[in-house]
């Protein structure tokens, strides 16, 4: 059986959302979309966020009827894109993938120019997605420990990737590091998919990976794995522990995503928008898939997506005030 026919339930909860927002609208929820939806993903192709992003719009391409076409505007730590997609017409036709380095970014980048809370209207919470500790092959060491024990003896020698400060791989390793009590030196890209290419071309030594995009490096030894960043053991690799298991107790890193509008976006848009991506999640095949590259489905209500964004910020400013960084 089809995509399409497996999903058909879904729609039909979409085209009842529509019917009822149509009351308030004179019709218009009923036609939408009756275009293609642009969804404006702030990071580089073959990132984690970009991953999940494509999944999802194709489960969002079934249900609407129109493309999804997933448009990756990556710099400034997820802030270019961000910045694109809030000053875009609020008409439903463009959706923004956010993820745990925007709230990061009220911090770092307070003189952003655009605000998470103020420009977007949220639409609900993917899921989240643990890391992968993954070393360049020629690094000699087999696990955390070792990780650690060559740090401490040749402090700042030793660098790491991420996708910039404020991302999901950075404050990762900047809380090992201060767990740890470790040096080891931050090396940042554009976006992921370039920290992983810096990564396997040996430019650098160390990344916390989402498990999306480091698994497959893994099992092509093109990189080593050393641990995962979840606070238990992922069923999809369990042979790998947890960084907490290898002697950092109560360690939990990770991301997490989720899709926003402009601000101005009618709610009864919103609502369409919303059964649309719960519809994408709860597929088999995307479920399915989803769980094969390590992420965890989750989908919220609006309101609650906005409460725990709001949280989120407040969280990771505490953890980066701690860390004395800006990027301002």
């Amino acid at each position: 059986m089809g995509i399409v026919a497996l999903i058909r339930p879904y729609l039909k909860q979409c085209m009842v959302l529509c019917a009822i927002g149509s009351f308030a609208l004179d019709g218009w929820a009923q036609t939408y979309p009756a275009r293609s939806v642009r969804f404006v993903v702030p990071f580089q192709a073959a990132s984690g966020t970009d991953t999940i992003a494509r999944l999802i719009s194709e489960g969002l391409a079934h249900v609407f009827g129109q493309q999804v076409i997933v448009e990756n505007r990556p710099g400034a730590a997820g802030n270019i894109g961000a910045e694109i997609a809030a000053k875009s017409p609020a008409d439903g036709y463009t959706l923004f993938m956010v993820s745990l380095t925007h709230a990061a970014n009220v911090t770092v980048y307070p003189k952003r120019a655009y605000d998470l809370v103020r420009d977007f209207a949220p639409v609900t919470q993917l899921g989240t997605g643990p890391e992968m500790v993954v070393v360049h092959p020629s690094m000699p060491v087999k696990s955390v420990p070792d990780l650690v024990r060559l740090a401490r003896a040749k402090p700042g020698a030793i660098n790491f990737a991420s996708g910039g400060v404020g991302t999901a791989a950075f404050l990762g390793m900047e809380l090992f590091k201060r767990q740890a009590e470790v040096n080891i030196v931050h090396v940042p890209y554009r976006g992921g998919g370039a920290a992983m290419t810096a990564l396997v071309a040996g430019e650098v030594s160390v990344y916390f990976a989402p498990v999306a995009t480091a698994w497959p490096m893994v099992q092509q030894r093109r990189l080593r794995g050393l641990a995962v960043t979840s606070a238990k053991r992922m069923p999809l690799l369990p042979g790998y522990p947890t960084v907490a298991e290898t002697g950092f107790p109560g360690y939990e890193s990770g991301n997490w995503y989720g899709v926003l509008v402009p601000v101005k976006t009618p709610k009864e848009i919103i609502a369409t928008i919303h059964a649309a991506a719960l519809a994408a999640l709860n597929h088999r095949d995307i479920s399915r898939r989803l769980t094969e590259l390590g992420y965890i489905s989750t989908g919220s209500q609006p309101e609650e997506f906005a409460v725990y964004i709001k949280a989120e910020i407040e969280r990771l400013g505490k953890v980066l005030q701690t860390l004395t960084l800006n990027a301002d």
